[in-house]
């Protein structure tokens, strides 16, 4: 299968996120068809990395489309992102779920006492099972490689199209936003009744106590 092209992600995040719900990734020996992605929109979304500005753990999102952002969170887990748009405007696609079409011997050791339908039902179970880590941050999964942005045994291919009838969307996991319950960027895609789509938690908005 050929892989999508650096031109397929040079483009605005929300049609990316949609647009990736049935390609198919490959790292580590294990192939996942992608079945949840949520879009971030760098300094026009609050609940983004990077709605601050630039920062080293940041960086890879501002640079252009094609390249990883792989970061770690709550002190345990690793998340993939995918940069998209154009170079400085830090789009990028958190890939939140997968089914493993391929590699299942190798998922099942990495996930070794879990269920199959969970081997990638999360982004952290999904990093995990695909073997993905900081090392694999700000690293380019198209190709030709990209000036000096080493490249990474990371790929993309187009899988079946997802009708639309099938595609739902909400408000990102675990992320609040304005007015308190995440609704006002309705920015995750999902595929409908697929069972490895994880379980939705609303953000928690944090005030400071006196």
């Amino acid at each position: 299968m050929t892989r999508l092209p650096r031109e397929f992600f040079a483009r605005p995040v929300l049609d990316v996120t949609r647009e990736l719900l049935g390609a198919h990734l490959t790292h580590g020996g294990v192939t996942v068809r992608i079945t949840e992605t949520e879009a971030y929109a760098g300094d026009r979304d609050p609940g983004s990395h990077a709605f601050r500005g630039k920062t080293p753990r940041t960086a890879p999102m501002f640079g252009p489309a094609g390249v990883t952002y792989v970061y770690f969170t709550y002190g345990m887990h690793w998340m993939l992102c995918l940069v998209t748009g154009q170079p400085g405007s830090a789009e990028a696609v958190l890939v939140r779920a997968g089914e493993v079409v391929d590699g299942h011997e190798v998922a099942a050791e990495r996930r070794s006492g879990v269920r199959e339908r969970d081997w990638c039902r999360g982004p952290a179970r999904l990093a995990t099972t695909l073997a993905l880590d900081g090392s694999h941050t700000a690293r380019d999964f198209c190709r030709p490689p990209l000036g000096e942005v080493p490249p990474i045994a990371l790929s993309l291919t187009a899988g079946d199209p997802v009708e639309d009838s099938r595609v739902q969307t909400g408000p990102r996991v675990g992320v609040s936003g304005p007015g308190g319950d995440g609704t006002a960027y309705p920015w995750r895609f999902w595929i409908d009744t697929e069972p490895t789509v994880s379980a939705y938690r609303p953000g928690v908005i944090r005030r400071r106590t006196s």
